[in-house]
């Protein structure tokens, strides 16, 4: 640790130790950016991503990070148009990422009108303009708040917070660039990852999440669970996060599923567990076959008792300790944050007239972020068709507005440990839910009628929370390649009004049931097998807990004391809480990638070589192409999905059922996990290569 310093030094609190060069020069003024054809195909792609997404969040509760797959396709489609520059195709890719994380914010939470009480009319505001404003409020919300945020998140911590999708884009961006062997390495990675991740979600040639489960009668360890999505996304993305955070994020998961998972199995039954789902909406009744698990009401026992635990307990437990961790995080970055926005102050009052020093921290002024904010509280109070009246609405404004700088916050800091897409924006969404409700029995809105208040609140937030995030992705690029900051948040504010159009649509689209539904008397189509749409079945699950006093806090206090112990073992809590939210098969695999990159840096130390750090090394390049080319692929698979042809084709092709008649379960998940052990060795050889850069 550096002493401290009484110097000149001292008062530049936002700068870095030594100066950054990025890619582009800020002294560089001559190199096109914010072109109209930028623009235009930057909203085509978040036009069909933001689609894309509405579809595999609503079908499985899961998205995929758009910006990299973009900058992939912004790098070909754009060369065939006459060429651009490294710039433009930045300009491209942040305004079509917006898409894809506004999308997940609104699928994870708007949904859940359809399935609050009855008596609250929360069906009713499902409707396209209450869609509309939401997910475009919600949107604009966490790019001003990123505004004051992206010198003391992205500058002063460029050394600390590794963003790793961020890095990844740019490193594609500027291999893309400059073509020669680094382009080479990074395509090697995206064709890689790309045939691999069709043959395990088309031909289903390789099992998707192989793991081994003890069963529930087992003497010793009870419904204990090894497992892991073995996609090139999750491996590229442990490698390019690092063994330390990899390690930690992993802990969590394993205290989950190896220690708390078998001891609710050995102490709690099955009747219990199955009561609690129904408590929280995942299972109809004790006598109703199916939910998380399996539930067979005739045995009274469970397929998978493990997933019932996890959905029944552990995301509470895991919900409370990212909430904990969370505002530890607050916490620490306050001083840092007060210096952001007392140098905003500063450069405001010096006069706008003043030319900024440097293109490359050119920003939108502090004053467009604090209007913006008083706006959408006006807004949000005068608009008829949202829930409450207008003093209602203008109070919903301003929780939203303070919730809302919270997560933020915090979203950003747990993108740049893990990546956006495992960014735990619903565990966010539940901590904001809990607290909104809260507020609301403190001034006695316990009523049905409140129910779609609360809901707004928790909405807009997860999606400025998942804008938060991608937006400190594409800033973080931004940052390497030498863009100019005040570009890339016009361009995500474009992108924000694209998306809310478009998700809006899609939203309404998938809703619509068909004649057979309707004859059935079913009148939204989400909510059934066809979208189940898990997280906005949870929000309302929650909501109306809260406001009736029906919620279990036991298991909340749990996790948010498992990130206090945390701390004081001098662990950061909320990579521990997010490992311990999320399931062990996401953060299994990023560990695997973690350990490579670790392994490789060892065997490089031990031979006395020099340890590569750069974000062009061959190991991360060739990562950022798995990230890169598995999220393309499953982009592509959800968007050829929604076609009920194509999707029979593609059900066709699939060779699961034939291997595991030869192979058998286990020898099937046996030739998945061969396939990734053999793609840990081909990332482990590649990163041992000589670096050229």
């Amino acid at each position: 640790m550096k002493p401290d310093s009484a110097g000149p030094a001292a008062t530049q609190s936002l700068q870095p130790a030594t100066e950054f060069q990025p890619y582009i020069p800020a002294e560089r003024m001559d190199v096109a950016e914010f072109t109209p054809k930028a623009v235009i195909i930057g909203v085509f792609f978040g036009i069909i991503f933001g689609a894309a997404t509405v579809y595999l969040a609503l079908k499985a509760g899961l998205t995929v990070s758009a910006s990299i797959p973009i900058a992939v396709l912004a790098i070909s489609l754009l060369k065939k148009l006459g060429g651009s520059t490294i710039l433009e195709n930045n300009v491209v890719q942040t305004i079509g990422s917006a898409g894809e994380s506004i999308a997940a914010g609104v699928v994870f939470t708007l949904p859940g009108f359809l399935f609050l009480s009855p008596a609250s009319q929360g069906a009713s505001f499902f409707e396209y303009w209450t869609i509309f404003t939401l997910a475009l409020l919600g949107g604009v919300l966490g790019t001003l708040m990123m505004v004051p945020l992206r010198r003391s998140l992205i500058v002063k911590e460029h050394a600390n917070l590794p963003y790793p999708e961020g890095t990844a884009c740019a490193s594609v961006l500027i291999a893309g660039e400059k073509g020669g062997d680094l382009a080479k390495i990074a395509f090697q990675g995206v064709g890689f990852a790309f045939v691999y991740a069709l043959l395990q979600k088309i031909v289903k040639l390789i099992a998707e999440t192989p793991g081994l489960v003890t069963k529930q009668t087992n003497r010793f360890f009870p419904s204990a669970t090894l497992n892991g999505d073995i996609t090139p996304e999750y491996l590229g993305v442990g490698y390019i996060v690092g063994p330390k955070i990899a390690g930690v994020l992993v802990a969590g998961g394993v205290l989950a599923w190896l220690g708390l998972i078998p001891l609710l199995a050995t102490l709690v039954p099955g009747d219990t567990i199955a009561e609690q789902l129904v408590k929280l909406g995942y299972l109809q009744s004790l006598t109703t076959a199916g939910g998380p698990g399996g539930w067979d009401p005739a045995t009274h026992t469970f397929r998978d008792t493990a997933a019932a635990i996890y959905r029944a307990y552990v995301r509470q437990i895991g919900a409370g300790a990212v909430a904990a961790g969370g505002f530890i995080t607050l916490l620490k970055t306050l001083p840092t944050i007060v210096s952001a926005f007392q140098e905003s102050l500063a450069s405001f009052k010096e006069g706008a007239g003043k030319a900024v020093q440097k293109r490359t921290e050119n920003d939108l002024p502090i004053t467009v972020v604090l209007f913006g904010s008083a706006a959408l509280i006006l807004v949000l109070a005068v608009l008829p068709f949202l829930p409450g009246s207008v003093f209602g609405r203008l109070m919903l404004g301003i929780l939203i507005v303070v919730f809302g700088f919270f997560f933020v916050t915090v979203a950003s800091r747990i993108v740049g440990i893990i990546g956006s897409s495992s960014n735990p924006i619903s565990g966010m969404t539940i901590a904001t839910l809990m607290a909104t409700c809260l507020i609301f029995i403190g001034i006695g809105w316990t009523g049905d009628i409140y129910q779609p208040m609360a809901l707004c609140v928790g909405g807009m937030v997860c999606i400025a929370a998942a804008n938060a995030g991608a937006t400190s992705q594409d800033l973080k690029t931004g940052y390497l390649v030498g863009a100019t900051p005040r570009a890339q948040q016009i361009g995500l504010m474009i992108g924000a009004v694209a998306a809310a159009i478009v998700i809006g649509l899609t939203m309404k689209l998938l809703d619509t049931p068909t004649e057979a539904m309707r004859a059935q008397g079913i009148l939204h189509r989400i909510g059934t097998d066809a979208y189940p749409a898990p997280q906005g079945t949870l929000m309302a699950t929650l909501i109306k807990g809260l406001l009736s006093f029906n919620l279990d806090w036991q298991f909340v206090l749990v996790g948010v004391f498992l990130s206090v112990t945390m701390e004081l073992c001098g662990v950061k809590s909320l990579s521990f809480a997010v490992g311990a939210y999320l399931p062990l098969s996401t953060t299994a695999p990023i560990f695997v990638g973690g350990a490579i990159k670790g392994l490789s840096d060892f065997v490089a130390q031990r031979k006395g070589e020099h340890v590569e750090e750069s974000e062009l090394g061959p190991g991360n390049l060739f990562s950022t192409g798995l990230v890169a080319g598995g999220a393309l692929a499953g982009v592509v698979v959800a968007m050829l999905s929604v076609y009920g042809p194509i999707n029979d084709v593609i059900s066709r092709l699939s060779v699961e059922h034939a291997l595991t008649n030869v192979l058998g379960a286990g020898g099937y998940q046996l030739l998945g996990v061969l396939a990734f052990a053999f793609m840990c060795f081909v990332l482990y050889r590649v990163s041992r290569r000589p670096s050229r850069v």
